[in-house]
């Protein structure tokens, strides 16, 4: 263990945050896929978390912050440094139609809890794998919804400047899979969602239906970060993938997913060398016969900075 991953060992006992050493990723990847992370730091609430990537920051620690691990993959050396879970972060509060969900509320959670109070605009994401911190930071979306839809503001914290803010939905810059905070260090805390009133059992027939789409169509019996590459603009990516003959095509355990070609699955023993090697090789497949870079659109995390 690193000198700086023992300091902040010592930082997190001394504000009672929990962790533990030597966390197998694998665990917390939808992947499946992951080594040991040197520290896994559990923080109660913001401001813990706010506290923990401070200190982090101004001593070198390295560290990173995950929800649910659902657009990751982790190396197979494991993480060098402290992971931040916000799995504790997971408080729901309601102002008329207006829904605020912390970081590491489960986007499917939050559309169960709208649904309940017969808020509709929240029935695309009945499904997404991930938390509200991840669907923010990447716009995520599905059946013709995205985040930047129903969402109001984000509250933030900036480890650069140590405070912490609230900004629009505008200001947030959302694109496909694409926010602001994919350009910053700036941490998502939470999101207000503006929604609209509509029969409860309107809304749970819509989100079913969603939910039976995405059992028929995507290959859910298997490990994977779902969708693996953005979109290309003209193109249906896992089209590109199927009509290059790659559908099935597999490097170790990582294989092109038989049900969806848009889907790099896990067949049981993959690391993350088959999986990166297996992108590059559809990339190159694509590329060759298209003329088009396609970017994979799931965040690889190194096992250290060097």
């Amino acid at each position: 263990m690193t000198d700086t991953c023992k300091a902040a060992e010592i930082f997190l006992k001394e504000k009672k945050i929990q962790f533990e050493t030597g966390r197998r990723l694998s665990q917390d990847s939808t992947f499946r896929i992951g080594g040991e992370a040197a520290v896994a730091a559990f923080p109660d609430d913001t401001d813990q978390l706010c506290s923990a990537i401070g200190f982090f920051r101004a001593n070198g620690v390295y560290f990173t912050v995950i929800g649910k691990g659902s657009n990751v993959l982790f190396a197979d050396e494991g993480f060098d440094g402290v992971v931040i879970f916000t799995s504790k972060l997971n408080r729901i509060s309601a102002d008329g139609n207006i829904l605020t969900a912390e970081c590491g509320v489960p986007v499917t959670y939050l559309s169960l809890a709208a649904q309940k109070k017969s808020l509709s605009g929240l029935e695309f994401a009945y499904g997404i794998p991930g938390t509200v911190g991840g669907a923010v930071f990447m716009n995520a979306g599905a059946y013709g919804g995205e985040m930047k839809d129903v969402i109001s503001k984000v509250s933030f914290f900036d480890p650069e400047t140590g405070v912490t803010g609230t900004i629009s939905a505008d200001e947030c810059r959302f694109g496909y899979r694409e926010s602001s905070f994919q350009h910053s260090e700036k941490v998502i805390l939470s999101a207000s969602f503006s929604l609209h009133l509509r029969d409860g059992g309107l809304i749970k027939a819509d989100m079913d239906d969603y939910m039976s789409r995405r059992r028929e169509k995507q290959p859910l019996e298997f490990p994977s970060a779902g969708s693996t590459f953005r979109r290309y603009p003209g193109y249906f990516t896992a089209k590109l993938i199927d009509d290059a003959g790659l559908k099935g095509f597999s490097v170790g355990g990582a294989q092109v997913s038989e049900k969806h070609a848009g889907f790099v699955i896990n067949r049981g023993n993959a690391t993350a060398a088959d999986v990166l090697a297996l992108v590059d090789e559809i990339k190159k497949r694509i590329f060759e016969i298209n003329g088009i870079n396609i970017e994979c659109e799931i965040r690889y995390i190194p096992y250290s900075v060097n």
